[in-house]
């Protein structure tokens, strides 16, 4: 009877290659040898609720946590990946696990509970980069293609038979468990020593068959495993080939997006090109000169095209590729990248909210390499809109590309939560890109409390812009607010149209705890004061809560008698198209009882679209390639030009801690001619005695508006002709 027992083979015996399978225990856990680890934790959950008891799993190389015991069979909270965490132990039992970005805090009852857990954590982890990296080593060295379908196909065939032979035990043990239980129930119902016998022998056989099935089911469990982990480390060489694949299609397609805006660049850029080209045209018959208006009127919306009258390039009609093309400057692509500097924002402006922020003393650690000179120059960026807007015949369709180019100065600005430079005052800014882009501009700070600075650009084709710009800014704890106040003055020569408008409001978030964003809201108002022609734009305010399209903008270009004729939508961090209206009428469902007016538009028109940032962007402050080419250092510029200012050329370079004394040094500086500019003005209170004056502005009255405004006195392109500088200050 008995003797049988040992000859049958003992699948739970340690000498069996079987992984051990323990089993809860009073201390909460197991040894760190064993593959499985078990046990009850306390883990942190939030303020309300504090360390909440969960029911923790290890098992290879996840730590999984449960409520309950009994959630194990259907309910996992949370998994962790051991191979990608990082363990860290703390004091009086707790330990954080940190993995994708989320720390754990878990918490023991004893510390001999905690060190055990950990040992077990750290050597699962150990197992699991160990396994990571026999998958890597194995197999063959070159990466692994698609796997074919058929044998995909037959490895899924054959786990599944695997799972039926897994099933078929599972029914078997169920069936000779339930015969043995009931075998043994008999045996201590005996009452006889002869019935003990044959009851004895049935119970004996019974088990062996238990044995034989359980044995069965281990070695079943065992080939699935092993089937499944080796075509597993198949798949996954598969899968890692795929990302790599699909790593360097997105690669290769970002670079033709680049490549294809620098084509788009190039042709806007050379016009002696594109004259030739219309010359080109110009010589065929009536009916292709019909064609090409045709087709020039429906690519009026791309931003790459030009038009060039005859005269303006006759001297390139017979070598386009002549020496003025030769001599255009190539202009830099890329600046130094910026350093990985730290420095604790809160702790510097904790005791500043309410403060202008002007007035706060800040380091060069949150500035970026540029003046708020060169910020109010890059709104020149997409001057071409102006150059296509001054070759409109209707003011309407002209208004929609002047709305475009005012949504387009914030662009930029997405990313750019750096703050720039403050400028002295005096100091000035010029770009001259008469060459390439066909303007020249000019700013001077005008004034230093509030800070205040005078923009004038003049266009070789056909326009002319003119702006002061005072910044309010408050520091609201949570946000900073900057309000520029002040008009904006835009006048085409040949129409005689003058427009006017003003900026939003921008916001830069999360100033105490997490990442820095910013965002634009409030209205724009353009007016054209020659036709009375109007454009509402809405810069639609971010909110979690609402459905709209983030960094929304729209707009109504209307007549001077309030008509509307053109729909604007888009986003102003993106591009911005127009749609003619066809028909409007009232519809219903406004909010107070008001009646929503419904118009009918023709398909949207293009007016604009962001150009891609250069290469790199991300470590050069998400520069874009004209914001990247004003501080290019440059010869013959005036003494109190940005690009002289030490500071701002030492951020550039790298140099911060040298950057920050020699800011330290500027505003002492500063701040000493103002106290005697104040005590000037007070010895000469009976006298008239005027303060500072610009140089290259002075104070008018416009005629359009009646408000009093700096604007270009002219001058400054004179002296430099000269390079006579001699009534410039020296401020750096």
């Amino acid at each position: 009877g008995s003797g049988c027992l040992p000859s049958c083979p003992d699948p739970l015996s340690p000498s069996e290659p079987v992984k051990s399978l323990p089993s809860p225990t009073s201390s909460g856990g197991h040894p760190a040898g064993s593959d499985t680890y078990k046990g009850w934790l306390y883990k942190w959950t939030n303020y309300l609720k504090g360390y909440q008891r969960r029911w923790f799993v290890l098992s290879n190389g996840l730590l999984s946590y449960y409520r309950t015991q009994a959630e194990m069979a259907h309910t996992c909270r949370g998994t962790i990946t051991l191979a990608t965490a990082h363990i860290e132990v703390g004091d009086t039992c707790h330990l954080v696990l940190t993995s994708g970005g989320r720390n754990y805090h878990l918490k023991a009852t004893s510390d001999g509970e905690s060190q055990r857990w950990v040992s077990a954590l750290q050597q699962a982890k150990a197992n699991t980069t160990h396994m990571m990296h026999q998958s890597d080593d194995s197999g063959d060295e070159a990466p692994v293609p698609q796997p074919d379908r058929a044998l995909t196909q037959g490895a899924l065939k054959t786990l599944a038979s695997k799972l039926d032979d897994l099933s078929t035990c599972n029914e078997l043990i169920g069936k000779h468990g339930t015969a043995l239980q009931r075998s043994l129930s008999e045996l201590e119902d005996l009452r006889t020593a002869t019935d003990g016998t044959d009851k004895l022998k049935t119970v004996n056989e019974r088990a062996t068959l238990f044995r034989i099935t359980s044995n069965a089911m281990i070695n079943a469990c065992r080939d699935f495993l092993d089937v499944a982990e080796t075509h597993s480390r198949k798949w996954q060489r598969a899968l890692q080939y795929e990302r790599e694949q699909r790593h360097h299609l997105e690669e290769t397609i970002e670079q033709l997006a680049k490549q294809h805006n620098s084509l788009e660049r190039a042709w806007r850029e050379a016009p002696s090109t594109h004259s030739d080209g219309g010359e080109r045209r110009r010589e065929g018959d009536a009916s292709d000169e019909n064609e090409d208006t045709e087709f020039f009127d429906a690519m009026e919306d791309s931003p790459a095209f030009i038009t060039v009258t005859a005269t303006d390039h006759t001297q390139h009609r017979s070598d386009p590729g002549s020496d003025n093309m030769q001599r255009r400057r190539v202009r830099r692509s890329r600046i130094p990248d910026k350093p990985n500097y730290s420095l604790n924002l809160w702790s510097i402006m904790k005791n500043c909210i309410g403060k202008e922020l002007s007035k706060i003393p800040m380091p060069v650690n949150f500035n970026e390499p540029l003046s708020m000179l060169q910020r109010l120059t890059e709104d020149l960026e997409y001057s071409d809109l102006l150059d296509r807007a001054a070759r409109c015949e209707s003011s309407l369709e002209q208004m929609c590309l002047v709305a475009a180019f005012s949504v387009s100065s914030y662009s930029t600005t997405i990313h750019r939560t750096a703050k720039p430079f403050n400028p002295l005052l005096g100091e000035t800014y010029e770009l001259d890109r008469l060459d390439d882009f066909g303007y020249r501009s000019i700013c001077e700070q005008v004034s230093h409390h509030p800070p205040a600075a005078a923009h004038h650009v003049m266009s070789q084709r056909g326009w002319t812009l003119w702006q002061e710009i005072t910044i309010d800014s408050k520091f609201r704890g949570k946000y900073i607010s900057v309000m520029p106040l002040g008009c904006i003055h835009l006048q085409f020569h040949s129409s005689g149209n003058h427009y006017v408008w003003g900026k939003v409001t921008s916001t830069v978030h999360n100033i105490i705890v997490g990442k820095l964003w910013i965002d634009q809201s409030g209205d724009i108002e353009i007016v054209n004061h020659r036709t009375k022609d109007t454009c509402h734009l809405k810069f639609v305010p971010y909110s979690y809560f609402s459905r709209d399209l983030p960094r929304k903008v729209t707009g109504v270009v209307a007549d001077s008698e309030g008509t509307a004729h053109h729909i604007l939508s888009g986003t102003w961090d993106e591009k911005m198209e127009s749609a003619k209206i066809v028909e409007s009428s009232r519809g219903c469902g406004g909010s107070e009882g008001k009646q929503k007016t419904v118009y009918q538009t023709l398909q949207p028109k293009l007016l604009w679209k962001k150009y891609p940032l250069p290469e790199n962007a991300e470590n050069m402050h998400f520069f874009s390639s004209l914001a990247l080419t004003l501080n290019e250092p440059e010869e013959g510029v005036a003494p109190t030009d940005s690009r002289l200012r030490p500071d701002q050329r030492l951020m550039e370079s790298g140099l911060w801690d040298e950057a920050n004394a020699h800011k330290q040094r500027l505003e002492e500086r500063q701040r000493l001619e103002r106290r005697k500019r104040e005590a000037q003005a007070t010895q000469a209170l009976e006298e008239d005695f005027e303060g500072f004056q610009p140089l290259w502005f002075e104070r008018r009255t416009d005629d359009s508006t009646g408000e009093s405004t700096y604007v270009y006195r002219g001058g400054y392109w004179e002296s430099k002709d000269r390079q006579d500088w001699s009534q410039c200050p020296d401020i750096f």
